[in-house]
């Protein structure tokens, strides 16, 4: 046979052999794989979440009703936000707001909510005494008293920020209270400092005004004499006060002597300088402390004392 077709027979027997070889193996893999159920179709449509989603959810964020939020905080996801503004979707719920005791620290006085966890309160101070703390007062002078029949007490001035709440700006200074403690129901003579949120309006002193941002009265009639209940001098100690608004007119000098509950509900307590003792009623602090406190009370801020015994603040 000559060597061109004897080549071409030998290709055509392994192409046969090849095709024999195919369709024995496609016979042998043709069963076919049963067809998915519906439930694992669904599941291969279903998207499955990415490791940023994971996250969040585990960390209970970004679920719409469980107090979570998306970026912008309205507890919607970007996916959800984009179908209502398309219309194919239900319509955005409103944001929500984090609840506090405060509610004008919580939502930030300008009216923007924040963060809940970035909320800062007073600390030591009950919801009841919160609450008389006015929503416009930006300056809170917190004086705690050691026990209800304490004569020691602490004070600590705090400001509060729009976006983020009560924060101290001074450290606690020592001060003394009535020889008998604290009341809510002061009157004349009864030795007990009152308990309660009073407005700070009005300072003087028989000195001259050291930087008082309060209007200051100078006057000689800031005169104190004899000694204290310790028997310690009492001179020096009027040498710098600031009114504390129980049972006086506000707006006027710390003399003033008008009394609208009655005379019998006392009067003319005073933030002044301490003598090392009790007082009548007042609250004291070291001379160079009420030089700071004068300097530090701004009008502006509205500020406000919040005053009693450790346990009438927790209520």
């Amino acid at each position: 046979m000559p060597l061109l077709p004897r080549a071409l027979h030998v290709t055509r027997g392994a192409l046969a052999l090849t095709s024999l070889c195919t369709c024995l193996l496609l016979a042998g893999c043709g069963e076919r794989a049963p067809a998915p159920t519906a439930d694992q179709r669904a599941e291969i449509r279903a998207p499955r979440p990415g490791p940023a989603q994971n996250s969040a959810e585990e960390n209970g964020e970004g679920r719409s009703g469980e107090g979570g939020s998306g970026e912008d905080g309205s507890g919607e996801s970007p996916a959800t936000e984009s179908k209502s503004a398309e219309g194919a979707g239900p319509a955005a719920a409103p944001p929500r707001w984090p609840a506090s005791a405060n509610e004008a620290a919580s939502h930030g006085l300008a009216g923007r909510p924040v963060e809940a966890a970035l909320v800062r309160e007073i600390p030591g101070l009950g919801p009841v005494t919160r609450s008389r703390i006015p929503l416009a007062s930006r300056q809170a002078l917190v004086v705690t008293g050691e026990g209800r029949d304490s004569s020691k007490s602490g004070v600590v001035l705090y400001e509060r920020s729009a976006d983020t709440g009560w924060e101290p700006v001074t450290n606690r200074w020592p001060a003394h209270n009535a020889l008998r403690g604290w009341t809510y129901n002061h009157q004349a003579d009864d030795l007990r400092s009152p308990i309660g949120v009073f407005t700070l309006g009005d300072a003087g002193g028989r000195l001259p005004d050291p930087g008082s941002r309060l209007p200051y009265d100078e006057s000689s009639d800031f005169e104190s004499s004899g000694t204290g209940f310790l028997g310690e001098p009492l001179g020096g100690s009027f040498d710098y006060v600031v009114a504390i608004d129980y049972n006086r007119s506000p707006g006027n000098t710390p003399l003033d002597k008008t009394r609208p509950l009655g005379l019998a509900r006392g009067g003319g307590v005073w933030i002044h300088v301490d003598h090392e003792g009790p007082t009548q009623g007042c609250v004291s602090l070291s001379r160079t402390r009420m030089v700071d406190l004068l300097r530090l009370l701004d009008p502006a801020k509205r500020p406000v004392i919040v005053m009693g015994d450790s346990l009438a603040l927790r209520d």
